[in-house]
This record gives structure tokens, C-alpha cells and sequence, in this order.
């Protein structure tokens, strides 16, 4: 199963040097990442098409040129546009690249601690677009060979990123700090989503999880997510089986079993409320992509 649809815990790059850079196609590859977290910085550069991105509890419509800056730990996902396609690349490294020195310490750690923090929506044409875009494009450009004769390059780009990004950032309001503390907590929830959706448990053991009662876990996480935790769980698992449905060989029952759904009329029905279609023409479809 491609990792990219899950919480990333997979280093990015290599151990000694932590950058990525994924071209991403919508509905080709996927129709979307559902909400999700991880260690690394995350730049989003659309190429083509119409794209949803969501950072926090931020909702972004991306089009050709516009980015998207994710900085460490923020929750966020990307979907399809309604029925629109899209191409999009992810630029995807750690800071333990950029150096633990103090410098780090003074420019790079206050983005951790959620002290500085940044617009995570740069249009097309805007100021810091127009200062990006040239080292995206670079980074782009020498991806996949990144790891053996551009490494100075690469790493130069990303300093020079990060310099951008202090010079454009803004001071976390206290407001904003208490939420991304309480996104914090809501973590072992989104990780026992990615460990256990294919598992029946009781929403009072995920919210025990947290430290919550029943009741506040669920209209807290409806509150910051968007949706409930069970409508949550049920997107989750829909965009699995159409992931499965695409590329693995598994008949539409072994999708539905490994993705949570024990009750095949219940997962046809709620598969086509999601995209439109029946699983099998669901599949269907995406052999004619």
C-alpha cells in the first residue's frame, strides 16, 4: 500500500539526507490524502489543474503557480476539486538537514514550537510566490539526483527557503498557540485511524486516547476536523478502497474486508455517496485513465 496516503512516518529522502520531491497527479494517482501529520516541512507547488488543500482548520482552493507551506506537525490533507484534475508537486524535508547548530536554534526551532508561524497560502504572483518559486523550481528540477551531485544545491535552496519564510513569518497569537495545542492531543487519534481503521472500536477508547471524555472528544474533534470522528473514520477507509480498488488486484468484497466495511451493501452505498459510481466502475474508470 503507497505510504503517501497515510500518517508519514516513513523518512523522506534518506537518514543522512532527508529530502523528497513527489509529483503528485489527481484523480490519476489518488482523489486524496485524508487529514494527516508528520516531522517534515512541506511545500505544495500546483502545476496544473484545480486542487484542495486544508492546514489546520484552513481550506484552500490551489490553482497553476499558487504554494502552500506546511510547516512541521500541522494537520493537513489534499483532495480533488470536485471533478477537476490536477498535477502538483510535494517538496518534503526535515530540518535535521538544514543543521542543529544555533542557528537552528534561533531560526529554525521557533517554527516547532509553533512560536513563528507563516501564511500557509501563497498565491500566484504574490511577493514571497515570486521569491519561492525560482528554488522550487530548482528543487524540482534536481530531484532525482539530489542524493549524489547536487546535495550543496539542494541544501542551499532550502536554507535559502527558510531564510524567506523567517523573514515572512508572523508571531504566534496565543489564540492560535492554545489550538494547535488541542490539535495536538487530537494526534493519537489520527494515528489510531492510520494503526486500526480496519478495527470496530468504541469512540470512548479513542477519546480515553486523547484524555478526553466521550462526549468533548467528539465535539471537539468535529469542531477542528470538520466532520465527526466516525465520518472521519468512514473517509479514511473510502479513500483506501478506492486507492485498492485502483491498483490492487483484490475483488470488491477483500477491498471492503480490508478496509473496515463488514457490511457489503452498507460499503456500496456509502462508496457511491463519496464518488459517484459503484466500486467496480469506479474501478473500471481508472483502467481507462
Amino acid at each position: 500500500m503507497d505510504e503517501r496516503l497515510l500518517h508519514e512516518t516513513k523518512i523522506h529522502g534518506t537518514v543522512e539526507f532527508p529530502f523528497a520531491v513527489y509529483l503528485g497527479r489527481i484523480p490519476e494517482y489518488i482523489t486524496a490524502f485524508p487529514r494527516h501529520w508528520h516531522e517534515e516541512a512541506e511545500l505544495i507547488y500546483v502545476t496544473a489543474g484545480r486542487l484542495n488543500v486544508s492546514v489546520w482548520a484552513q481550506n484552500y482552493l490551489l490553482e497553476p503557480g499558487d504554494i502552500v507551506i506546511v510547516l512541521p506537525h500541522a494537520i493537513h490533507a489534499i483532495e480533488q476539486a470536485q471533478s477537476e484534475k490536477a498535477e502538483y508537486y510535494n517538496i518534503m524535508f526535515n530540518f535535521s538537514l538544514l543543521g542543529e547548530d544555533r542557528l537552528a536554534e534561533k531560526y529554525l526551532k521557533p517554527f516547532l514550537t509553533h512560536e513563528k508561524n507563516v501564511n500557509c497560502m501563497e498565491p500566484a504572483g504574490s511577493e514571497l510566490n515570486l521569491k519561492l518559486k525560482p528554488l522550487l523550481e530548482s528543487l524540482i528540477e534536481h530531484r532525482n539526483d539530489g542524493y549524489s551531485t547536487h546535495e550543496y544545491l539542494v541544501k542551499s535552496n532550502l536554507l535559502m527557503v527558510m531564510h524567506l519564510l523567517n523573514q515572512y513569518c508572523v508571531e504566534t497569537g496565543e489564540k492560535d498557540l492554545a489550538l494547535h495545542v488541542t490539535y495536538d492531543r487530537l494526534k493519537p487519534a489520527l494515528d489510531w485511524v492510520r494503526l486500526s481503521y480496519a478495527m470496530d472500536t468504541p469512540v470512548q477508547y479513542v477519546a480515553d486516547l486523547c484524555g478526553f471524555s466521550t462526549s468533548y472528544f467528539m465535539k471537539l474533534f468535529k469542531d477542528l476536523m470538520g466532520m465527526g470522528f466516525t465520518a472521519y473514520l468512514n473517509n479514511y477507509r473510502l479513500g483506501l478502497a478506492a486507492y485498492q480498488l485502483a491498483v490492487e488486484d483484490l475483488n470488491v468484497i477483500e477491498v471492503a474486508l480490508n478496509c473496515g466495511f463488514h457490511n457489503h451493501s452498507y460499503f456500496t452505498r456509502a462508496f457511491v455517496k463519496k464518488y459517484g459510481m459503484t466500486p467496480l466502475k469506479y474501478r473500471k474508470s481508472c483502467q481507462h485513465r
